[in-house]
């Protein structure tokens, strides 16, 4: 079965829709590139894809371990490089909001955010810089 459906709408616009939920994204070239910077682009769900499974991954663990993270947060930077364009750095600032984490909650917290899917699958030449900040 297919993940999703992407239909391109012109003037730099496509229209993304997950089958099995119906729920839609719709991209946009960014400015810098020709486009109108009216949604996230392309690139930018590539960053966001990141941080989202990182905090999903680390959720699993949290849930099974019966520990809150609600009102956690994940700031999410894009670095761009030309010739060729391509994304150069994702940093990622993430906040966990549970001030009573102990130092083994916290490496095993980080060392699953860091070996995430996601983070596994991306070149090894795009650097991930991710800060973790407990509340």
């Amino acid at each position: 079965m297919n993940t999703a459906e992407v239909i391109y709408q012109g003037q730099l616009r496509s229209e993304c829709t997950h089958l099995q939920s119906g729920t839609k994204i719709v991209t946009d070239a960014p400015t810098d590139n020709f486009g109108k910077g009216e949604a996230f682009s392309p690139t930018d769900l590539v960053a966001i894809a990141l941080a989202s499974c990182m905090i999903t991954t680390v959720g699993i663990l949290t849930r099974l371990e019966k520990i809150n993270l609600d009102g956690s947060k994940l700031m999410v930077k894009k670095i761009m490089e030309s010739n060729p364009r391509r994304i150069a750095q994702i940093h990622i600032d993430i906040e966990i909001n549970n001030p009573d984490l102990n130092e083994e909650q916290k490496r095993r917290i980080e060392e699953i955010a860091h070996n995430c899917p996601v983070a596994k699958s991306l070149h090894p030449d795009l650097i991930q810089k991710v800060t973790f900040t407990y509340n």
